[in-house]
């Protein structure tokens, strides 16, 4: 499955994890649901799916603290280009 299609589903597949559920509410321009799911993993995934929304939410220094937790550089790139990154590998894993 792409991200794309990912994010077109009506409905969030049962059993997702959560750093990639929160991505999938963010799509759904859910930014709470997204930043609550994101919240419930302690994984470096969580941590970079948690900088992802802090930056799209404009809160750069609290995104840079979430980035350094996931071992990962701020990314430079769209917000959309991000959010297809990320879910790509979240969809890999």
């Amino acid at each position: 499955m792409t991200p794309e299609q990912f994010g077109k589903q009506e409905a969030l597949p049962a059993g997702t994890p959560p750093s990639l559920a929160a991505m999938w509410h963010d799509k759904q321009n859910d930014w709470k649901a997204a930043h609550e799911a994101a919240q419930d993993d302690d994984s470096r995934d969580g941590a970079w799916v948690h900088a992802y929304l802090h930056r799209k939410e404009g809160d750069i220094g609290n995104a840079h603290y979430w980035y350094a937790r996931a071992g990962k550089e701020p990314y430079a790139g769209s917000l959309d280009e991000e959010w297809c990154s990320i879910t790509a590998v979240l969809l890999n894993r």
